[in-house]
């Protein structure tokens, strides 16, 4: 069974290129997110730890940690972050696991129990290795995206759905399709109407089981 949605993450501890801790000391009281890439110096990886590295102050606004993977050792990673700062034009200061013995991928349930890496490995050997993990403060993983290697992720979705996760945990509230911040949100079945309109001061029903409301400013 892999790591599923509401799972205490592994406390593993980790080789990055920014010295050795353990994942749950790292996160502390924080939100995560985890980046895993099959191979440094691989074109679409790159941009994307670009992206990560131009949304630092985005990241830091939500409280949030991130962290990168990928099966590279450390020196790589080193040198590998000059070619992301080069492209995305911003410092890369998060770190990236050195995961070339697969204990990360392998426990985030990335890669096969079986999976090794043979000499002369290429991004193919480790593909599936493509993933976003969001992590809260108490060390559960909150969502989970993987993507084929062909296709780069959209960082303003990650952005959208932690700012998702976070207004729904703060709030006891649902999002719906699309939702971004300010856009009303979706009143819980549990809450009467007449709880919701003291808390919300009204709220549209748009089916009996499907309520909306505006969050107060």
């Amino acid at each position: 069974m892999g790591l599923r949605i509401n799972d205490t993450i592994p406390n593993l501890t980790v080789e990055t290129d920014q010295g050795a801790f353990a994942l749950h000391d790292w996160i502390g009281d924080s939100w995560a997110i985890l980046f895993s890439h099959p191979k440094d110096f691989t074109p679409v990886c790159t941009t994307e730890f670009g992206a990560v590295a131009q949304l630092a102050d985005e990241w830091a606004a939500r409280g949030t940690k991130v962290i990168g993977v990928s099966v590279d050792g450390v020196e790589d990673h080193k040198k590998w972050k000059g070619d992301i700062e080069s492209f995305g034009g911003a410092p890369a200061g998060f770190p990236i696991i050195a995961d070339d013995g697969l204990e990360v991928s392998k426990a985030f349930d990335m890669l096969p129990a079986e999976a090794y890496m043979p000499d002369g490995r290429t991004p193919m050997h480790s593909a599936t290795v493509r993933s976003v993990f969001i992590i809260g403060p108490d060390k559960q993983l909150k969502l989970s995206m993987t993507y084929p290697m062909n296709v780069g992720r959209n960082f303003a979705e990650v952005l959208r759905a932690l700012d998702g996760l976070q207004t729904a945990a703060r709030e006891n509230v649902a999002t719906p399709a699309n939702w971004t911040p300010g856009a009303d949100v979706v009143v819980p079945v549990a809450v009467s109407d007449e709880d919701a309109i003291a808390k919300y001061g009204s709220i549209e029903t748009k089916l009996p089981y499907l309520r909306m409301a505006k969050l107060p400013e």
